[in-house]
């Protein structure tokens, strides 16, 4: 008989079907009797932002593992998974150059000014009006905290645009060529653009917080494509309304998919809706090592990329 899982929150088309082909696969909703199967469900398919809710976790007596589409971990009780022996895998490493890159192009987004620039044209503003000049990339000193593998992807994307580069994290790497700052409102207060590519959690929480932001201050770009628990929203919202924060690029946010309000009538961020991966080549591969770590634990070989 086929194992029987949870999908949790929906993927590509021909992953579902792949899914379907090896699984009996329960697909939660609001409609769902989650008693009716628990007993039965072995597995769990999540989103690395969605998780688990913990009375999810609770209600499934014979979970085995949870396969993150994703990286994140800190929206699944890790604890209960490592006393429970529940295995815990997520997407590590598949996504690092899509991150990267969106860093990257919200850099040059709102250094630029390419959605004011594009306003201006579409609204007819052309040879009428007059839009501000926008920043330039080029030498702007760029301080990231966190510098993993998402970290040191868009170190290497920043030094095609010949920007300096200092980091901080809990560890001094010690790499050769990027300078370890050993204070993140230090790094802050230095640089021009402060990207946040830590990870998420309760140790992470907050960290960016308002002495951080003011020392970026208000020529500043803050982006931050990690979580949005790792900055102090509330803080920042206020910085940029009083501007004593230049700028903010958000993939992330603290209460997705809830967005403060006080954001859609800025013209000084930049947001996304959580999808820093979300192009079709890499969200395949993610299906994919989704797919074969559920494969691996089913029929007792090594996971392919297991965090417990």
């Amino acid at each position: 008989m086929k194992p029987e899982i949870l999908l949790i929150e929906p993927m590509m088309p021909e992953v579902e079907q792949a899914l379907d082909a090896a699984y009996v696969v329960h697909r939660y909703n609001e409609t769902l009797v989650l008693t009716d199967i628990a007993p039965r469900i072995r597995g769990i398919v999540t989103g690395g932002g969605t998780g688990v809710p913990s009375h999810i976790m609770t209600a499934l007596p014979n979970l085995e593992i949870i396969s993150i589409n994703g990286i994140g971990t800190d929206a699944v009780d890790l604890v209960q998974a490592s006393h429970r022996g529940i295995s815990v895998t997520t997407t590590q490493n598949v996504l690092t150059d899509d991150v990267a890159d969106l860093a990257m192009a919200f850099i040059l987004a709102a250094t630029r000014d390419l959605l004011p620039g594009d306003s201006f044209v579409r609204n007819g503003q052309w040879g009428t009006g007059f839009l501000p000049l926008a920043h330039k990339v080029t030498g702007k000193k760029l301080g990231i905290f966190g510098m993993g593998k998402v970290g040191q992807a868009i170190s290497r994307r920043a030094h095609g645009f010949d920007m300096p580069v200092s980091y901080f994290s809990r560890t001094n790497l010690e790499l050769p060529d990027i300078p370890f700052i050993p204070s993140l409102t230090a790094l802050a207060k230095q640089s021009d653009i402060l990207v946040v590519a830590a990870s998420g959690g309760p140790q992470s929480r907050h960290f960016v917080n308002r002495d951080v932001m003011e020392a970026l201050g208000p020529d500043g770009l803050l982006v931050n494509i990690s979580r949005g628990s790792v900055v102090d929203e509330q803080a920042m919202v206020s910085l940029l309304q009083d501007g004593r924060l230049g700028k903010a690029a958000l993939d992330v946010f603290e209460n997705e998919p809830s967005v403060p309000a006080a954001l859609y009538g800025m013209n000084n961020v930049v947001l996304q809706p959580h999808r820093a991966s979300a192009t079709v080549e890499t969200r395949r591969q993610m299906g994919q090592l989704v797919i074969a770590n559920l494969a691996a634990h089913f029929c007792g070989a090594p996971l392919l990329t297991p965090v417990i």
